[in-house]
């Protein structure tokens, strides 16, 4: 990975986020195309990115890598979880359940992955797509656990794999695993949409940016929690890749990922739990400006 292969990228979706941002602000995406350009990106462009990535040859070495990821990642999210418990534990419930909760989900899923394709390649977004896995699992369980009583695992089971991601990073599995043969008419379809997933993806970004007013943005508990979220987790998680003697290749993507902004989830559900959603949003949208800083410095690190 060159750097100026990963500076153009990181400006590539600057100016995307740029994009989605201006769209918003003049008004040519309104609140309901903002929902259809969500759901879009979601149950369309983001699962066909994910089929394209599991499109290639299955080796043994590349299935213990996908193996390694997935349980570094389960390891990572659950100390995410423990840290969020302690780091917050002062705080009033109404604040400390948001914080709990954006400590466990991040971004990783609509940023991570075109972050993840546009600086490691097809190799690192099927990485993300193993990643995403245990994500989702954590993000109906013990991220829900913040606002409600614990989940029943039928409940979490359903969610999980009714999400269309998911379903996608399961189909892709069966292909990669069986080495199943798709019709080059459904490749170059699945790939035509894929292609349309970054872009999509940053304007979707920079939509949800420009509903935020900036001179209200700063709060010192979006910052101290922009801080661990940027900063602590992804050096826990580099440091769990080292003892495990992870390659570039892995520790780049499992750290990036890590390293992601919250969740444009928390919003939601702090709304619609009653607790105190302004915090929520000034939250992901800290974490999300400073990210365009911190993604390409943990690169730099690791490289």
């Amino acid at each position: 990975m060159s750097f100026s292969g990963m500076y153009n990228t990181q400006g590539m979706l600057f100016l995307l986020m740029l994009l989605g941002f201006l769209l918003k602000k003049i008004r040519i995406v309104t609140e309901q195309g903002e929902k259809f350009l969500t759901d879009l990106v979601l149950y369309v462009t983001l699962p066909a990115s994910i089929l394209k990535s599991f499109q290639m040859e299955l080796t043994n070495q590349l299935f213990h890598v996908c193996l390694k990821i997935f349980l570094l990642t389960a390891v990572i999210l659950f100390l995410s979880f423990l840290a969020g418990k302690t780091a917050f534990r002062f705080l009033p419930p109404e604040k400390r359940k948001i914080l709990e909760y954006a400590s466990i989900v991040s971004n990783a899923g609509i940023l991570g992955n075109p972050v993840a394709e546009g600086i490691f390649g097809t190799l690192g977004l099927m990485y993300a797509s193993i990643y995403a896995i245990p994500v989702r699992l954590y993000m109906w369980s013990f991220g829900l656990m913040c606002f409600t009583k614990a989940p029943d695992g039928k409940s979490v089971l359903k969610k999980t794999c009714t999400h269309p991601c998911i379903l996608a990073a399961i189909l892709g599995l069966l292909i990669l695993g069986l080495q199943i043969p798709l019709p080059e008419v459904l490749i170059m379809t699945i790939g035509s949409v894929a292609g349309a997933n970054t872009c999509l993806s940053m304007i979707l970004v920079g939509t949800i940016l420009a509903a935020i007013p900036l001179r209200s943005l700063w709060d010192p508990t979006a910052a101290y929690y922009t801080l661990i979220r940027l900063g602590l987790l992804p050096l826990t998680a580099l440091a769990l890749c080292k003892l495990a003697g992870c390659d570039l290749m892995v520790t780049g993507v499992v750290v990036t990922l890590t390293g992601m902004p919250a969740g444009s989830t928390t919003a939601v559900l702090a709304e619609k739990y009653g607790c105190d959603a302004a915090l929520a949003t000034k939250c992901v949208v800290m974490s999300t400006m400073f990210s365009m800083v911190t993604i390409p410095a943990w690169c730099m690190l690791i490289t």
